[in-house]
């Protein structure tokens, strides 16, 4: 049976019986709990994670101790310290399950190995990375651009169902404002024009 990990994979690219088998030799399933993590700052990220059911985030803390959300993961998704899992550098992220979650790991090694093996793995991870590189590139070029209401916005349309899975204070920590000002965006939105 083929994970949807597997699933995930054949719906960008189509791969190889051989190319299933080799993948599914070299992926581990974890199940972590909520509010533990799966990376740690200072930690060196071993393993990149799919999320096959639930939600976490990454995120870093400020010197004066607020919290500052990277990312969301949900279904569908991959979650790392990117910048740790390919040098081997501490990383400077933590990686916390909001929900009971279920993932698929890929560590290092493996992930090299497939890159090697598989050209259709090798294909899918380019666009993994592209897909990755472009968010990050629209998200830094949307603070200075768009209002908090706009960004708000975004955020909904980006992550529909994320306002019913986590707290209000985790998407005003990803905007970057306090729960207060997030209160306010939401109710001037809700007014009607």
């Amino acid at each position: 049976m083929n994970s949807t990990y597997i699933q995930h994979i054949n719906s960008k690219v189509k791969l190889s019986k051989a190319e299933v088998v080799l993948i599914q030799k070299h992926i581990v399933h974890k199940k972590i709990r909520k509010k533990h993590y799966f990376l740690q700052e200072g930690d060196v990220c071993k393993y990149t994670a799919f999320v096959e059911k639930g939600l976490l985030r990454s995120y870093t803390l400020h010197n004066n101790g607020n919290e500052h959300i990277i990312q969301f993961a949900m279904e569908g998704w991959f979650i790392a310290d990117l910048y740790s899992f390919l040098s081997g550098e501490p990383a400077v992220y933590n990686i916390e399950a909001i929900e009971d979650s279920e993932l698929v790991l890929i560590s290092k090694p493996a992930n090299d190995l497939l890159l090697q093996q598989c050209p259709n793995y090798q294909t899918f991870m380019l666009q993994v990375i592209t897909n990755a590189y472009i968010a990050l590139q629209k998200r830094f070029n949307a603070i200075p651009h768009l209002t908090v209401d706009e960004r708000y916005q975004n955020i909904l349309q980006q992550y529909p169902t994320l306002p019913k899975r986590v707290p209000q204070r985790m998407i005003a920590a990803y905007l970057g404002i306090t729960p207060e000002t997030l209160s306010r965006v939401r109710k001037r939105l809700q007014q009607p024009k």
